[in-house]
């Protein structure tokens, strides 16, 4: 696939299923996120990746978080938590560790794992794979960080949600491009 076209054409499906990357795959994936934009060479982005097993110690501790931590959290809400994780075969837990450093906000850190997320998607869509991005009560959340038994320089930007796309897609919408650039001649 050529590079315009995976640009346009990515898109978030409904329904993920396997097969996942390979290991190898994977790793071009990552290679692909760590060239995301990166002010002053912070390295700020890392990523958990949860599959098999993994995903129901995910379940496990979205399901205490919300237990826990979310103030009158109702049976149906909580099973939304728990039953999360499995949406797809593998998750991506996004995450950036925030440097201080004078020159480089933590926001432009966060937004530099934001493009890495950019990235992961555009690499598993160039490779037949796709993802989604959520985010929630579960994201930008320092109990979550400590659930993920991270430090509290780490935060948390989103979950992708990763596999095979299945069903049908979503239609992606013909955008009228003037109503989103202003130009200055």
């Amino acid at each position: 696939m050529d590079a315009i076209t995976n640009l346009i054409s990515r898109n978030s499906p409904r329904e993920l299923t396997t097969p996942i990357p390979s290991k190898n795959q994977m790793d071009t994936v990552y290679q692909a996120a760590l060239r995301a934009p990166d002010h002053a060479w912070l390295r700020p982005s890392r990523f958990i990746e949860v599959t098999g097993k993994g995903l129901d110690k995910l379940s496990d501790l979205f399901s205490e978080y919300s237990m826990k931590d979310i103030e009158d959290v109702t049976p149906i809400q909580l099973e939304k938590y728990k039953s999360a994780p499995y949406r797809a075969p593998m998750v991506i837990v996004l995450i950036t560790k925030i440097s201080d450093h004078p020159k480089v906000p933590e926001i432009e850190q966060m937004l530099s794992t934001a493009a890495a997320a950019q990235s992961i998607l555009l690499a598993l869509h160039a490779q037949n794979f796709a993802g989604m991005w959520r985010t929630g009560k579960l994201a930008f959340n320092k109990k979550m960080v400590e659930y993920l038994d991270l430090s509290s320089d780490h935060q948390i930007i989103g979950y992708l949600y990763v596999g095979t796309p299945t069903g049908t897609m979503k239609a992606i919408p013909e955008l009228d491009i003037e109503k989103f650039v202003t130009r200055w001649d």
